[in-house]
């Protein structure tokens, strides 16, 4: 660890191992290094002539990226190396920018000859604190459109005037409309500690392509599974709206190797005092999307019968949760406790109209095994598929479910009684 007068220790970075001793006579050549560095930081020229004048006081390529990948800034002799110092080629070191215990971004750097390694401790420190100060204006705008977006989520933003003047404040002009859109991304691999972050920022990064001024926060709302953003797109034209849901989605799937998404997008809400029912329709359409046959991205209006039940969601979301309850939520416990595939079953029952034979066709499954499922759903929830009434509450327990946003958790068909045997009756129940 290594101290200045009058300034508080600075820890060292992690540093590869390659470059941890002091060369012979480098005193003078750090000294001479350092100076034109802090020259550089003290003209407040900014982050790019940093690292210019750092890789020219260590004859060595730099380039520094953000805490999601972003390169910020290049010192490179040629094109060639510069690509090599974004792909980590050969020779190619790669360090951490720490500011106290967060990490703003990645240092990659080749050089010819290597720095001691308090010079390199000092270089790193340096650019990491001016990569804060470049983030801090952008980290505010971060927060203040953070808690606006959240204000609407919880309804606590509601009256035209206080939210055209809240929305001024980030330069948004809604008088012209604008749409909401959740966008959520469900990892299926392990994932770092800023793996949320990254995710608004890239969805954020897709709605700008296609509308420069538009927001993004992450959901904080309870029961939340995976990441959950939230963005708002200004502009009244819905061909715009449509353009920026895709470029999300497009973007996310580019840069977010290993997660699902789903992306919901609402109306256009041409007065910013319907921008709260904005939220409610993109959420719905998000909770419709996931897991849904209609692909990972759904608008509103493409819900269809789930638009009836947006008034029960926003207004008596206990209702709704109790009518799923006394429907599916046994089948759907049933299927978490035994790896079953009770609910995929019905549902492609009911998209197969009833029809026994189509299911069997469309699970690739014995129609004998399709029976035995649907005499399991007749027992875990009391209601029979074989009449129109309860086709209809199972039907609409389904729907429930999509739009309370839950996951059936859907497994292999592999349930005891596919080959003849019984699993005790009730069993499935939460207890």
């Amino acid at each position: 660890m290594m101290t200045m007068p009058g300034s508080p220790a600075i820890p060292d970075p992690p540093i590869d191992a390659t470059l941890g001793s002091e060369p012979p006579g480098g005193t003078g050549a750090d000294l001479a290094a350092l100076d034109a560095i802090t020259e550089a930081v003290e003209s407040g020229a900014g982050l790019p002539e940093v690292v210019r004048a750092a890789g020219k006081a260590l004859e060595a390529s730099l380039a520094v990226a953000d805490a999601w990948g972003a390169t910020l800034a290049v010192a490179a002799r040629s094109p060639a190396e510069e690509r090599a110092l974004l792909s980590q080629g050969d020779g190619v070191i790669s360090i951490p920018l720490r500011v106290a215990d967060a990490v703003v971004g990645t240092l990659h750097m080749r050089a010819k000859t290597e720095p001691s390694a308090s010079m390199l401790r000092l270089l790193v420190t340096m650019i990491a604190s001016e990569v804060e100060r470049v983030r801090a204006p952008e980290r505010l705008s971060e927060t203040a459109a953070a808690d606006f977006l959240g204000a609407l989520l919880r309804r606590e933003l509601t009256e035209r005037e206080e939210l055209i003047a809240q929305a001024r404040e980030l330069s948004l002009e809604l008088q012209d409309g604008a749409s909401v859109i959740v966008a959520r991304a469900l990892a299926q691999v392990p994932t770092d500690e800023g793996w949320r972050a990254r995710v608004r920022a890239v969805a954020e990064r897709g709605a700008r392509a296609v509308v420069n001024r538009s927001i993004a926060a992450l959901s904080e709302r309870d029961g939340t599974v995976g990441a959950e953003v939230v963005l708002l797109v200004p502009g009244g034209e819905e061909p715009l709206a449509a353009r920026a849901a895709e470029a999300i989605l497009r973007e996310m799937e580019a840069g977010l190797a290993g997660y699902t998404f789903a992306i919901g997008r609402s109306r256009i809400a041409e007065d910013p005092a319907d921008l709260p029912r904005a939220v409610s329709e993109a959420l719905l359409a998000a909770n419709v999307a996931q897991g849904g046959p209609d692909g990972p991205a759904l608008a509103f209006e493409e819900t269809g019968a789930y638009r009836l039940l947006l008034s029960a969601m926003s207004e008596n979301p206990a209702e709704l949760q109790r009518f799923y309850s006394e429907t599916v939520e046994p089948l759907v416990a049933y299927d978490e406790q035994y790896e079953t595939d009770l609910m995929r079953t019905l549902e492609t029952f009911l998209e197969a109209d009833g029809n026994v034979a189509g299911t069997a066709q469309r699970l690739f499954t014995h129609r004998h095994t399709i029976y035995y499922r649907l005499e399991r759903v007749r027992d875990l929830s009391g209601l029979d598929v074989s009449s129109s009434d309860g086709r209809e509450k199972l039907s609409l327990g389904l729907k429930s479910m999509r739009v309370l946003g839950i996951s059936s958790a859907g497994g292999p068909a592999l349930e005891a009684g596919a080959e003849g045997g019984r699993v005790p009756r009730g069993s499935g129940r939460r207890s």
